[in-house]
């Protein structure tokens, strides 16, 4: 019996709880006027997206979270036509290609009743190692007999509604075949475990919330019936004489230092950026770069990568607390002898060559396909990448102790 879908606002409660990095990217491409808009108003049932007959309608990439169901959230990106002519098109369609590395689904989208262009058939050589559904709109404008294209995998209309039910069941069944029930803790925690949580409140801390890793953790010891005891610095050894039988500590970065000397060897301790390596699938070569931080040397430039957007404090920690650690590492002191360069949010540069090694942070608001996309360009171009946590455990000696609690994994 088939699956009856539906599409809810961001209303859901499935929806409010699922961090952006959480949810499954659909990306919509096509040329201008195939019908991309309609049919991304259609599958949410919503005008989403603005509809024209004027080419190159929709100039910027438009994004709609999502409740599909039976799958989950998913975040839904209308791009502009491939084959934007206007004076800004190629800045257009070379901004909307970035988000191939983003999407865990593509809906090309096709007029139902023309043949294939040699640019749609060069993008879909391009995007052939994503998963891909070839979707012919405006199928009502021709005969059934005529619906026979081998290339298409569904043929609908989303004008007047057909098989848009359908084209949301395969859509769902396709994602749902390689989704992943994984943890940040992983086998880090069991049932009834305490795990002690320490989150410094200084000047770069955002005022009255948590960040949204310690959020993500502190909800996941929660539904796996767990024990999460959180702290600051300052409160590490009254905690430690309330509670004897701490599982785990997991502590912001910027603090792994002070919390290695407070907490005993024998409880296993890492940190909030190098468990989300292990959970965005990255750990490995972010582990093994580390070690080029010993290599720097006068004139190299190193990139502070960060996947979110934020106004940067007077102690931040990618453009003041590590360049601060790394030159002090390396005895490169003098602002002119090693260049740091920050990008953050979906940038990434294109040309990696420049670097001696990128340093990137925990990932939380990048989803694994971006991750993994930023690890592969990097190996592409030879450049070593490591993130947050692991290189400042390095710098500070306590490397293979933040790695143990993750044996195994790297």
């Amino acid at each position: 019996m088939k699956l009856k879908l539906q599409m809810q606002g961001i209303s859901g409660s499935d929806m409010n709880s699922t961090p952006m990095g959480e949810r499954a990217t659909i990306c919509l491409f096509g040329r201008c006027n195939v019908g991309k808009s309609s049919l991304i108003n259609a599958i949410t049932s919503q005008d989403i997206a603005i509809v024209s007959d004027i080419s190159g309608t929709t100039t910027d990439p438009v994004k709609k979270s999502m409740e599909l169901l039976p799958f989950g959230p998913v975040v839904l990106v209308d791009t502009p036509g491939l084959d934007d002519k206007s004076s800004l098109g190629n800045l257009r369609v070379e901004k909307s290609l970035e988000y191939i590395d983003r999407a865990d689904l593509i809906l090309f989208v096709v007029d139902a009743g023309s043949e294939f262009s040699d640019d749609e058939l060069e993008f879909l050589e391009k995007i052939k190692e994503k998963r891909c559904l070839v979707v012919g709109n405006k199928c009502d404008s021709i005969a059934d007999e005529e619906r026979k294209d081998e290339k298409i995998d569904i043929y609908v209309s989303a004008l007047n509604n057909i098989n848009i039910d359908k084209l949301k069941e395969i859509m769902s069944e396709v994602l749902g075949k390689e989704k992943k029930e994984k943890t940040i803790l992983g086998d880090m925690m069991k049932e009834g475990d305490i795990i002690m949580l320490v989150t410094p409140i200084d000047s770069s801390a955002p005022k009255g919330r948590l960040i949204l890793p310690q959020q993500q953790v502190i909800r996941e010891i929660l539904d796996r019936h767990g024990i999460a005891v959180v702290v600051q610095v300052n409160e590490i050894e009254a905690t430690l004489k309330k509670f004897n039988d701490i599982a785990l500590v997991v502590c912001d970065s910027q603090v792994f230092k002070e919390v290695d000397e407070l907490i005993p060897q024998s409880i296993p301790l890492t940190s909030f950026s190098i468990i989300f390596a292990n959970y965005k699938g990255a750990l490995y070569n972010l582990y093994n770069a580390a070690r080029v931080i010993d290599t720097l040397k006068k004139g190299d430039k190193i990139l502070i990568s960060e996947g979110c957007t934020h106004h940067r404090q007077c102690e931040d920690i990618g453009s003041v607390k590590i360049p601060r650690l790394v030159r002090k590492f390396t005895g490169l002191q003098d602002e002119d002898e090693l260049k740091f360069e920050l990008s953050s949010g979906g940038e990434f540069p294109k040309d990696l060559s420049v670097y001696k090694i990128i340093i990137h942070c925990g990932a939380c608001m990048l989803n694994e396909n971006q991750m993994k996309s930023r690890m592969k360009y990097a190996n592409e171009a030879t450049i070593p990448m490591t993130n947050y946590g692991i290189s400042i455990a390095y710098m500070n000696g306590i490397l293979e102790r933040a790695m143990k609690p993750l044996e195994g994994k790297f």
